[in-house]
């Protein structure tokens, strides 16, 4: 298949693209809008206002008069770890973005299962309306097969990328079945390091950005890719991921070789 076509998010029953976009790169309205018009309607935003895109506001708000907000899946991220700080910042999310909730509530970053208070505030926040669902974001792997089988858990944001590929034996394997929570990848390009002809192996050209979100969505364990663009051209590029589809074994074999070569190297 190729990855222009939207799929169900795990359990959530929600149809999504395989490209999500974040808020972080700064990156125009006009960049969030095409990509949206491409069907890449997974969109996160941190709670706290320092997290927040001027620019994904507004594109959130063309959005909405459009009438289209159903077509959108918005996931906000709190760091806070206290029920009463998460309410707070996410209330003035929705407000600044004029939301009325929030799709996905993505509770980060946690090293461990999180405590019972942090969950119970989030189960709150979902009795009140102001969320559809709840997930969480670490980067330790092994936290998410302990949480698999939870299902106040919905979504689960997971480091997984050509030089960092342990989700393939410690979190994907452990994520299955029909019911299984939604799956996100983040860091594709491994925070650039793919991306520097300086890092790569003797003889090896650097991959692209595109080439680090294919070798991803090419991992049947993930469902979307998250991407990050700065400028318009950059989102463009992004988008070409979507008319094609899972990388062939040679293809693979490189970005594999690729990623070993970075990881050694770091």
């Amino acid at each position: 298949m190729d990855f222009s076509e939207q799929i169900t998010l795990g359990r959530t029953g929600l149809q999504v693209g395989r490209l999500g976009i974040s808020s972080s790169y700064g990156a125009p309205s006009a960049a969030f809008k095409e990509a949206f018009d491409r069907g890449c309607n997974y969109w996160t935003w941190g709670a706290f206002i320092k997290g927040r895109s001027s620019e994904m506001k507004a594109a959130i708000k063309w959005i909405i008069r459009e009438g289209r907000r159903e077509e959108l899946v918005m996931a906000m991220v709190s760091y806070a770890h206290n029920g009463t700080l998460t309410e707070y910042f996410l209330k003035r999310g929705l407000k600044a973005a004029g939301l009325d909730y929030t799709d996905v509530l993505i509770l980060g970053y946690f090293s461990k299962p999180p405590p019972r208070r942090v969950i119970d505030s989030a189960l709150d926040l979902k009795e009140k309306g102001l969320v559809r669902y709840i997930g969480l974001t670490s980067h330790n792997r092994k936290v998410f097969p302990l949480l698999a089988n939870d299902d106040r858990y919905d979504v689960f944001h997971v480091r997984y990328n050509a030089a960092h590929r342990g989700a393939e034996t410690e979190t994907f394997p452990f994520i299955t079945g029909a019911d299984r929570s939604g799956v996100i990848s983040f860091t594709a390009t491994s925070w650039q390091q793919l991306l520097k002809p300086g890092k790569m192996p003797r003889g090896e050209t650097a991959a692209s950005a595109p080439d680090c979100y294919r070798f991803v969505l090419s991992h049947p364990g993930v469902d979307i890719c998250m991407v990050g663009a700065k400028t318009l051209d950059q989102m463009r590029q992004n988008l070409t991921v979507l008319d094609t589809g899972p990388m062939t074994p040679d293809e693979l074999h490189r970005m594999r070789r690729i990623g070993d070569y970075v990881y050694c190297k770091r």
